[in-house]
């Protein structure tokens, strides 16, 4: 097979069909428009109207509320952390901050920070810096013999 012998499957390309090309093409004329009307004419965008009945997303009830300056941060749980510990993902020695556990996998991306939780058990001894953590995780990894430091600035986001 050479490169000038290559083609697509029969069916995987479909003719585009030329419309206003005269009567026998069977699209000829008003080229499947119809004679007059808004939709007939160029330059016509008309996405959601009704013909003047109230539109059906203005119909519909609104519920809720977007806080547009809430803030999203990246959840570890400490049970997720001591298995990444226990797999060697991540050194207990030096101290994690939301580079490393970003760089390790642990984290997919850093929105507004990372947010420490009590989910799970930890026992490993870890020095860790991170945007936010919760009362019980910070009780949890003292009790191990770790350290918590809670950033205040919130970093840049990407």
């Amino acid at each position: 097979m050479r490169l000038n012998e290559l083609r697509d499957n029969p069916g995987a390309t479909k003719e585009k069909k030329r419309v206003g090309r005269g009567p026998g093409s069977g699209k000829g004329k008003t080229a499947g428009r119809g004679i007059k009307g808004q939709k007939s004419r160029s330059g016509v965008a008309i996405n959601g109207y009704e013909g003047g009945q109230m539109p059906l997303y203005q119909r519909l009830p609104k519920r809720g509320f977007n806080n547009i300056n809430a803030k999203r941060y990246a959840v570890i749980n400490l049970g997720i952390l001591q298995k990444f510990i226990d797999s060697g993902k991540l050194d207990v020695k030096s101290t994690l901050n939301e580079e490393v556990l970003l760089n390790s996998g642990l984290v997919r991306r850093v929105w507004d920070g990372v947010r420490l939780l009590n989910k799970g058990q930890i026992t490993s001894k870890v020095n860790i810096e991170v945007t936010g953590a919760s009362k019980t995780a910070v009780a949890a990894i003292e009790k191990a013999g770790g350290t918590v430091k809670v950033l205040k600035s919130v970093p840049a986001s990407d």
